[in-house]
């Protein structure tokens, strides 16, 4: 196997990147989820079933996911620090627009451009992490961006729902976009004050059809899509279940969810020290990472089998704590595993194949969920999610092969 070049340790600079990487995200997640909070809202203004508003929000994931695949090669072969910068211009820009949407036509455009914006996130993220990062400090520097994750939900659900509650649903839009443009600023500051050393690409990019025959590379993708499709279950549908199937105002759906995310931002923090010091220690970081994900998807499990079953306010709250902290587990090593078998000079390439399957199930797992609560009813729905995070729990148990990076062409 090709000997591992290991990143310098971290400097200043890279800690400053890795902040500005997580609030990118949390950024990313407030955007995302914008959609969803304005749902109750949204939904009876423009005129939208269950099964166009599915489609309206699974339209961000018909280009985000294929495109990652284009924009991961771009990571490996330009500046990925400028690459970032445009996405997030653009899909701040997309979300801007989404307060003057006048039907589904419109939402699904923006929707799209929104999906095309935020492409360049993980690939860019890990891309960035990769190259900087330590193996001894990985843990931390994706816990950050697992926080984001966490706390873009959390933020965006209680600041979208106060602001849904008292000015409507465009207003999300208008405020979202305007303080993710704010961003661009420091990022630019940032980069401008690194240096030539620093920005300059790690060698020449590794081919693509070095890694598309790696099983690592496919079971990745497919665990990652499993993990997914919970993730943007309750993202898309949690708080229109909240209010609709169990008959709780905006605001008591707004502080519910909120307890949930922000349990997930904790629990992200905790986990990355936790790996980090089983790293140090000289244990495998690979062994406790995979058995973090088989524990993490089976809470998952039940989590949300038991949502389908509660109906009080205290025992949803338990359980959306319970899912907060599975899904701390998978935003955090989804991206650590992948910079372990991409190493830094395949993470980005890596990375956006990875997240383009993991993603289609934003395609049709809102598309699936609309379907059935509009037939069978929410309690079904999430009857069925719980079912996949429990095939998730088995496959990293079974099928992800041994964790370590993957043979790759020496760099010419």
């Amino acid at each position: 196997m090709a000997t591992a070049t290991l990143p310098r340790p971290a400097s200043s600079s890279a800690h400053l990147l890795v902040l500005l990487l997580g609030t990118a995200i949390f950024l990313n997640y407030v955007d995302r989820g914008a959609v969803g909070i304005a749902a109750p809202l949204m939904t009876r203004e423009l005129r939208l079933t269950p099964e166009a508003y599915g489609v309206a929000f699974s339209a961000f994931f018909w280009v985000y996911a294929p495109v990652q695949l284009f924009t991961g090669r771009l990571c490996d072969r330009f500046s990925v620090y400028t690459l970032l910068g445009l996405g997030i211009l653009l899909w701040a820009g997309s979300t801007l627009l989404t307060a003057f949407a006048g039907g589904f036509a419109s939402l699904l455009v923006l929707r799209v451009m929104l999906g095309i914006g935020e492409s360049i996130s993980f690939p860019g993220s890990t891309k960035i992490i990769a190259r900087h990062v330590p193996a001894e400090q990985r843990g931390m520097a994706n816990a950050i961006v697992a926080t984001g994750i966490a706390l873009g939900p959390a933020a965006g659900t209680l600041a979208g729902g106060l602001i849904l509650a008292t000015w409507g649903w465009r207003a999300i839009f208008l405020v979202f976009g305007a303080v993710t443009l704010l961003w661009l600023a420091p990022w630019r500051s940032a980069v401008r004050s690194m240096s030539a050393e620093d920005r300059a690409e790690a060698g020449p990019p590794v081919p693509v059809s070095a890694l598309v025959g790696k099983w690592s590379l496919w079971s990745m993708a497919i665990v990652h899509c499993l993990g997914n499709y919970c993730f943007y279950f309750l993202l898309a549908w949690l708080p229109s279940f909240l209010v609709k199937s169990r008959g709780f105002s905006i605001t008591e759906m707004t502080l519910l969810a909120t307890i949930g995310y922000a349990v997930q931002a904790a629990c992200a923090l905790s986990y990355g020290r936790f790996s980090d010091w089983w790293t140090c220690s000289g244990r495998s970081e690979a062994a406790c990472r995979r058995w973090m994900m088989v524990a993490s998807q089976s809470a998952a499990a039940v989590a949300i089998l038991g949502l389908s079953l509660a109906h009080g306010a205290i025992a949803i709250g338990l359980l959306l704590c319970l899912a907060g902290a599975a899904s701390a587990s998978l935003s955090l090593n989804l991206f650590a595993i992948g910079q372990m078998f991409a190493g830094a000079r395949a993470a980005g390439t890596w990375m956006g194949f990875q997240n383009a399957i993991g993603n289609t199930s934003g395609i049709f797992g809102p598309i699936l969920t609309g379907f059935i609560v509009q037939r069978a009813g929410y309690d079904s729905a999430f009857v069925v999610t719980a079912a996949i995070a429990a095939a998730g729990a088995v496959w990293w148990a079974v099928c992800v092969p041994k964790i370590e990076q993957v043979e790759l062409p020496a760099a010419p």
